[in-house]
């Protein structure tokens, strides 16, 4: 449940405002997360496309379904060639890794300043704008979402390996665990799924919130069928989705989701090249059907590792809970979750974007802290990770030719 902080919000916005159809969506995204989890090995997410997204909710009518299938399948079709070409390699190779790790904090950064805003105010999905200051108490209050904070702080703590035995050992040399009895609670504890509870009670609020939510659900998978694609839907998805989507899906979806994986689970390794070909072909067949565009993304990665995903596994039961629901309940499941509580969803995305941002600590020098956070604050003021790369690489260059003028 590490990364449904990022899916859940804007599956939900492209369904209100563009009527996505969510039960495709559900069903394909899932047999993604089952088949990259099987074939990565670590808990590899499935995200939507948020340059599309974006694009889509903020465009009005002249940006629809069409348009939106169009963007997903050019931006998979050249993401799947860079990487079949070996561009993707090459590129993976050659990018220094300050400016990777800038690209990193930013993406990391947004999530966590997004997810502030998630529980500080009312948010409108259908629109993507936030609204008043959200009230304290009630299912969707301040109060509630500070507390599952501090829950998911307790039990996972700043997101550091640890044994069972060094947090024991910690506990008793504080006085904490005096008798047996206590041992067993701390242990009970510090198991405990916490993302999964939030989600669970998120699912609990969102059904007491609107009880006759559950008496509009209607059995049965969503028809699943073909989507006409226009020649101007295809000059418009392109111009308009693919173009600003494709630097982001190659940094983040591809080249940081590789980097941060290689940081997360030493001897996992895989190649920018497999990536790419899974993310192309993800959105070269979804999209013809209808399903979101998607692709990897660093911060569900770091979502996932952050709420305990070690394997493969934890993607892949989500993957095969995503295609119950999609059959079982179709699109119909929106009616509950345009009830689910957004400042929850909050929660469960700042401790994603946080753990991303973290990948950036390993800086060892001045000159490289100072590439990876000029690349951040262009990326964050320029809301474009392209735009801050370039300036990264810029900079990587000047720098270097420095260093040959003085030698």
């Amino acid at each position: 449940m590490g990364d449904l902080g990022t899916y859940i919000p804007i599956v939900l916005a492209l369904t209100l405002a563009k009527d996505l159809n969510l039960g495709t969506t559900l069903l394909f995204t899932g047999i993604y997360n089952i088949i990259t989890g099987i074939t990565y090995g670590v808990p590899m997410p499935v995200q939507p496309m948020k340059s599309i997204a974006a694009v889509a909710i903020s465009s009005g009518e002249s940006f629809g379904i069409p348009e939106i299938m169009a963007a997903g399948i050019c931006t998979g079709g050249v993401v799947f060639l860079l990487g079949i070409t070996g561009l993707m390699g090459f590129a993976y190779r050659l990018i220094p890794l300050p400016v990777v790790r800038g690209i990193q904090l930013s993406q990391g950064l947004s999530f966590a300043m997004t997810a502030v805003k998630y529980v500080r105010k009312v948010h409108n999905f259908s629109t993507g704008k936030s609204g008043e200051e959200r009230s304290w108490l009630g299912p969707d209050g301040m109060l509630l979402a500070l507390v599952c904070v501090c829950l998911v702080v307790i039990i996972t703590g700043a997101g550091e390996e640890r044994s069972e035995k060094d947090e024991m050992d910690e506990l008793i040399s504080t006085g904490v665990l005096l008798r047996p009895e206590r041992r067993k609670l701390w242990r009970i504890l510090f198991s405990l799924p916490s993302a999964v509870l939030v989600f669970l009670l998120g699912i609990i609020l969102a059904i007491v919130r609107k009880p006759a939510a559950v008496q509009e659900i209607k059995f049965g998978p969503a028809a699943i069928k073909l989507v006409t694609i226009s020649k101007h839907a295809w000059k418009e998805g392109f111009i308009k989705g693919a173009i600003p989507q494709i630097p982001l899906s190659v940094l983040n979806s591809v080249i940081a989701v590789c980097k941060l994986s290689a940081d997360l689970f030493p001897g996992k390794d895989f190649s920018a090249t497999s990536v790419s070909v899974t993310v192309g072909l993800m959105n070269m067949v979804g999209c013809w059907f209808g399903a979101m565009p998607c692709c990897h993304g660093a911060g569900g990665l770091a979502g996932q590792y952050k709420f305990g995903g070690r394997s493969g596994g934890s993607v892949a039961i989500l993957g095969a809970c995503k295609v119950i629901l999609g059959v079982v309940l179709g699109s119909t499941l929106v009616k509950i979750l345009t009830q689910f509580p957004v400042g929850l969803l909050g929660v469960l995305l700042l401790f994603a974007g946080i753990e991303l941002a973290m990948a950036a600590r390993d800086m060892n020098n001045k000159e490289e802290s100072f590439v990876m956070l000029v690349t951040t604050a262009v990326s964050l003021v320029a809301s474009g990770a392209a735009v801050g790369f370039g300036c990264g690489i810029v900079l990587s260059l000047i720098l270097k030719l420095r260093h040959l003028m003085h030698s």
